[in-house]
This record gives C-alpha cells, structure tokens and sequence, in this order.
C-alpha cells in the first residue's frame, strides 16, 4: 500500500543530523530511534533474566512473557526516553526507567489480544492460545479454553507488577520518580477506560468519527505517544510550557499514529504483531476509517457499505469488497490528508515550545516515522 510518505504527507524527515543525543556521534532519528531500541531491549532482557517465573504445574510462563515483552517497536519507551532528553542529559538510569513503559505494553496486549480473541501474535500463538495449547499437551483437567484465557490475564497482570518495580528499580532520583508516578497512574487508568470503551466499538452502531477517535486516542494515540512524552519530561524537570507544547504535540502525532493503525486495520497487515489486516473488518470494529468512508460515500456507495458490515460474519469476499467501496468512497486519501494535518501542527507545536534544537529535531522525525509507520 501507499504511504503517507509516498504521496500525500508534505512533511519531510529533518535532513539535519541530531548531533550527540547518546554520546555516540551524529544521528537520524530513524538511527537515534533503533539505536534506543536496542538498548531498551537490553534492559528489559536483564530484567526477564532477574524475574524469571519458571514453570507452574507443567506449564511454561517465560517463553510467553518474552515473546511479548522483546518483540516490539519500543515507541512508549523510546517516546518517555525523548521526554527525558527535552530536559536533561542522556542517563542510562532514564532509559531504564523508560523501558519499564515496554512491561505496560506487554499487559495491555496480552489482555487485547484475549479480548479480541486474536489467535496470533508476532507470529507464534497469541498468549492465551499458547497457554491453552500446553493445557491439552498436558491432559490437564477442566476447559482449556477457559484455562488458556485465565493464564494469561494473570500473566498480563505480572507484566504490569513488573513495570511499576522496573520503573521503581530503575535508578533514577527519588524527586524524579515522585514527579513521573501521578502521570504514570494516570496513564494506565485511561488505557483501562479506553480499552473498555473499545469493547462496545461495533460499525453496525454507526458511531461518530469524533467519538471513535476518542476511543483511539484514549487506547492507542495518547497511551503510545503524549503520555510517555509528558512522563520523560516532568521526569527530567520540565517546566509547564514545555510540558504543554509537548502534550499538544503528543495528542496530534498519537492520533497520526492512530490514523495510519486503523488504514493498516483494513488494508495491510503489521508485520511486527503478524496479525492480518483485514481484521477490523472481520472483527465489525468502528474505525476512523470506516467511520470516515460513510460519511463521504455517496448513497449507493454507503447502502452497500451498511449492507456488509450489517453481516453477523464478515468474509474474505465481503472484506475485498469493503476495502473497494472505502477507497471508492475516498476515504483512503482523505485519512492521508488528516494524518498530514496532524504532522503540521506537531510541527508548530515543538517550533513554539523552548527546547534544545536536537530535541526539537529528534521529535520532527520521530512524528513522521510514527504517522508513517516506518517503525
């Protein structure tokens, strides 16, 4: 598929290096970005070696844990990490405590993906479906479904133990950690209620684009972007202006990075979760994109779109179909051109707000890497 940096989005990456960000020569932020990662990931593998949880009952927990916690693109982290550098010089205690954002992530999908009944995840059996797996293997009693599903919430829930000791753990001074916990309390609070709003999200209620976005901004945009950039920030001290332009910059570019999700939800699969694309559709989601092609189809364009989402099973058919009548309808080019407004005023907002020109250029790219998925 087309990107927004193919042909719509007029925004380009900040040809300009970072400078010194890690004490390790000039960057991009594409390299500053896998560079983090990496070192992210590091951490986050010392920890699992530290917390080890062994084996219940005949049942493997560890191999799960870390296929969901080492297998992602580390944007929370990276995003809480670049708060930091807004204020305060590269520490190695920040990152570690940037990571522990890695171990939220980890809960929330392995929760979602039970939720969502989804029976993968980046590539190899989704939680609940691996538990259930090793319940048969084993000739336990009782339902495995039942068993697999149980499991992993009480995992997830592990996984989020985890990240308050990593974050506790990390190193970072005590006047630190008092500043970032309320937004971090927070945060999980409204990844909760966005998530719960997100049960009752079905296209055949025909909802607003505004009360969708809502949704998504409340259990995607501002969970992956504005908040772990507010928690770095008031992490390193930042004062309210900067904590202001920041959070302005965080919502747009979270609903960038939203925007482009909910266009890969109904016509390319993520390559890092392996979950297909066409799942939206299949699961009778109310995404901005749906939302977005009713409201500009044409009459016919929009009965015929209502007839097949109106479907109790959506099938491979009826998805090819869909995915013709939401580009037919327009919606397509117009999500470029709101993901490209949205990477505008990221851009005013980081130009109005006082911070170091290398952090002012490390957050330009790593906007449009986000809105265009190049992560």
């Amino acid at each position: 598929m087309n990107t927004a940096a193919d042909e719509h989005v007029r925004i380009s990456c900040p040809a300009a290096v970072l400078g010194d960000l890690h004490g390790e020569g000039a960057a991009t932020a594409a390299d500053w970005r896998a560079a983090t990662r990496e070192r992210v990931l590091d951490e986050l593998e010392t920890f699992l070696l530290g917390n080890r949880l062994g084996v219940v009952r005949g049942i493997a927990l560890d191999g799960i844990a870390h296929r969901y916690v080492m297998g992602g693109k580390c944007l929370r982290s990276t995003f809480m990490y670049a708060g930091w550098l807004c204020g305060a010089a590269p520490d190695p205690a920040a990152l570690r405590a940037s990571s522990a954002l890695e171990l939220v992530h980890a809960f929330a999908l392995i929760q979602d993906d039970v939720m969502d009944e989804s029976g993968v995840r980046r590539g190899a059996p989704a939680g609940h479906s691996d538990f259930t797996g090793q319940h048969k293997t084993l000739d336990l009693p009782g339902d495995a479904a039942r068993f697999g599903e149980s499991a992993a919430v009480l995992l997830a829930d592990i996984c989020l133990v985890w990240a308050d000791k990593m974050l506790r753990d990390s190193g970072i001074g005590a006047d630190a950690l008092h500043r970032v916990w309320p937004r971090y309390d927070a945060m999980r609070v409204e990844l909760a209620l966005g998530q719960f709003a997100d049960l009752l999200n079905d296209a055949r209620t025909d909802p607003r684009f505004e009360d969708v976005l809502a949704v998504a901004r409340a259990k995607s945009g501002n969970y992956t972007v504005r908040r772990p950039l507010e928690m770095g920030a008031a992490m390193a001290g930042c004062d309210e202006r900067v904590l202001s332009a920041l959070g302005r910059y965080g919502r747009v570019v979270g609903e960038a990075f939203q925007l482009r999700d909910d266009l890969l939800g109904v016509f390319g699969a993520d390559e890092t979760t392996g979950k297909p694309g066409d799942g939206d559709l299949a699961q009778h989601k109310a995404t901005t994109v749906v939302v977005t092609a009713r409201r500009l189809a044409k009459p016919g364009v929009r009965h015929e779109l209502d007839a097949l989402l109106a479907a109790p099973a959506v099938g491979v058919g009826a998805i090819e179909r869909l995915r013709e009548l939401i580009t037919a309808s327009g919606a397509r080019d117009r999500m470029e051109d709101m993901i490209g407004d949205r990477l505008t005023e990221a851009r005013q907002a980081i130009d109005a707000a006082a911070l170091p020109e290398r952090a002012r250029r490390l957050l330009d790219g790593l906007g449009l890497i986000c809105a265009t998925n190049q992560v």
